[in-house]
């Protein structure tokens, strides 16, 4: 599936950054495995649920989207950072998995709105118990590491 390009650094025309300390790279370091480590946790947990990350991610973009449970197919390719004929993609195949439905809107009958169905709703309600559990468990070491990075910026 392609992926959204994201704007590149211009390091060219940017200021020489200050040189890190080995304790600054140590815990960029610890930082970027707890993510890496949660990260597969997810993955692993959406596969284990039957769905992939992806599809997980999107369900969790739906249910999550503010101030409604439904979303226009270029709300979820900007809540994704994918492209919008990739999303029309990973919609189609979440609908054939019953876990979205598509609607149009009733305001503007040219828009689609994409929405969980009750096997979609069981699903991510599952994902999310197990996704609050890890992170109560990794959320001190993250908040330790991201205090540590804050109080090393502050004294460089």
């Amino acid at each position: 599936m392609a992926v959204k390009a994201t704007p590149m650094l211009n390091t060219t025309s940017m200021a020489s950054p200050k040189q890190l300390s080995k304790t600054q790279y140590e815990t960029l370091a610890a930082f970027r495995y707890s993510l890496r480590k949660f990260t597969h946790f997810s993955e692993s947990a959406a596969q284990s649920a039957g769905v992939t990350p992806q599809q997980h991610q999107a369900l969790l973009a739906i249910k999550g989207f503010p101030g409604r449970d439904c979303v226009t197919v270029g709300e979820l390719a900007e809540r994704l950072q994918l492209r919008h004929h990739s999303v029309v993609g990973l919609i189609d195949r979440l609908v054939l998995e019953k876990l979205v439905v598509r609607t149009p809107s009733p305001e503007d009958r040219r828009q689609v709105l994409i929405k969980l169905t009750g096997r979609g709703e069981k699903t991510l309600e599952k994902l999310s118990a197990l996704h609050h559990e890890q992170l109560k468990r990794v959320c001190p070491e993250l908040s330790r590491l991201l205090e540590q990075l804050n109080s090393i910026e502050k004294s460089a």
